[in-house]
């Protein structure tokens, strides 16, 4: 899939600043605008890339404006988090990583018997 990366983006500085993040990468078309983080750190994340790619196959899907006004709905009606769009890219951002190594999901899991048991709140007569 061919696309291009734009550093120090404006749009993503704006989105940054909207989204109150450290970093950001959006797409718009076969670009992939980025703002807080450098082309080499973010080709390191393969399923943030995976995230952003999955977007420009939308953006090819649709087509350019369509996809931006089916995305600005979307994101009107149910929020940027629960907008069917990137939840799709979420779950392929997150299947990359798993397919990439799901060895470390098992060695990340939570061990329920190492965490404290919660205090006890009953008042004891």
């Amino acid at each position: 899939m061919e696309y291009k990366i734009v550093e120090r983006s404006f749009f993503a500085r704006i989105a940054r600043l909207v989204l109150k993040s450290k970093n950001v990468a959006m797409v718009l078309g076969n670009h992939i605008h980025l703002s807080g983080v450098s082309r080499e750190v973010f080709l390191q994340d393969e399923g943030w890339l995976a995230h952003e790619l999955c977007h420009i196959r939308q953006f090819r899907e649709h087509g350019f404006f369509r996809f931006l006004w089916l995305y600005l709905r979307e994101s009107m009606r149910v929020g940027y988090y629960n907008n069917k769009y990137e939840v799709e890219a979420r779950v392929a951002g997150l299947k990359h990583r798993q397919h990439l190594n799901p060895a470390g999901k098992a060695a990340s899991a939570i061990d329920p018997s190492g965490l404290p048991l919660p205090a006890d709140s009953r008042k004891e007569s």
